[in-house]
């Protein structure tokens, strides 16, 4: 039986891309393509604004009654709007919109005792499994290596670092028992600029139309080893979005991960 599924920011470019694949897949009942009021296409069919062909849904900007499962790459601003509507109608969230305040991340963490989420700075699978793996290398590695994430997006993100460059330090932090506020420094500038012992710094480099590079240098004296990866399009995302809501429907209030749908924990 399919999925009924919501598609938050469908006019955006990750929403576009969540649609055409969840449409092409053939897995899912699209039942909902919500956007901003003010959006241009709004009234226009959703599949149409996608370029995957008419799906017979409009653009929206209210949500629907039902659902089984909502995917939400909005703007933050949105955020709560979603989370209050799946909340009282008992739809699943898998949210992969970055910027979020603390505020709302909190909210989305008490949500979780009342129904199954997936919230996630990267949807990708290839990425997820370097998630797993930064603090495990910075463990084995020891304190004698310095560490330096550097992550590259196309010139229209508004938000800087990217979310997944916070979670690779944060991942490194909790495995490594660093002090996250305490340990980041975010990009160096000035005549003593000398790297702090222990501390991780991260940089955001906007240019062009990368989507997403993202890069964790440890350094010592004598060697370096680089762990990268590279997302060649949005598909990327949106396949490992649409994987998410395929595996939370049904599932218990919980607040999961990426790592859970891939079983990496």
């Amino acid at each position: 039986m399919k999925s009924k599924l919501i598609v938050v920011g469908a006019a955006g470019r990750m929403g576009r891309r969540i649609l055409s694949l969840a449409a092409e897949s053939g897995r899912f009942d699209i039942i909902a393509a919500v956007e901003r009021q003010d959006h241009p296409d709004i009234g226009k069919d959703a599949g149409l604004v996608a370029a995957a062909g008419p799906i017979n849904v409009k653009l929206a900007d209210v949500f629907p009654a039902g659902g089984d499962v909502a995917v939400d790459f909005s703007q933050p601003e949105a955020a709560d709007k979603t989370i209050d509507h799946c909340l009282e109608n008992k739809v699943a969230l898998v949210s992969g919109t970055t910027g979020l305040s603390s505020r709302q991340r909190e909210k989305i963490e008490a949500a979780s005792q009342k129904i199954p989420i997936i919230y996630g700075t990267n949807m990708s699978v290839g990425m997820n499994v370097l998630f797993n793996l930064v603090g495990k290398v910075a463990t084995m590695l020891g304190d004698e290596y310095d560490i330096e994430i550097v992550e590259q997006h196309h010139r229209f993100k508004k938000d800087a670092p990217s979310g997944s460059a916070l979670t690779l330090a944060e991942n490194i932090c909790k495995a490594t028992g660093r002090d996250f506020s305490e340990s980041i420094t975010y990009g160096r500038s000035g005549k003593d600029a000398l790297r702090r012992k222990g501390a991780i710094g991260v940089h955001a480099v906007r240019a062009g139309d990368i989507t997403g590079v993202h890069s964790v240098v440890f350094g010592t004296l004598g060697e370096k080893l680089t762990l990268n990866h590279s997302a060649h399009s949005r598909d990327t995302f949106a396949r490992g979005a649409l994987r998410a809501a395929e595996w939370l429907v049904g599932k218990k209030p919980a607040l999961y991960s990426m790592a859970d749908v891939l079983g990496l924990k």
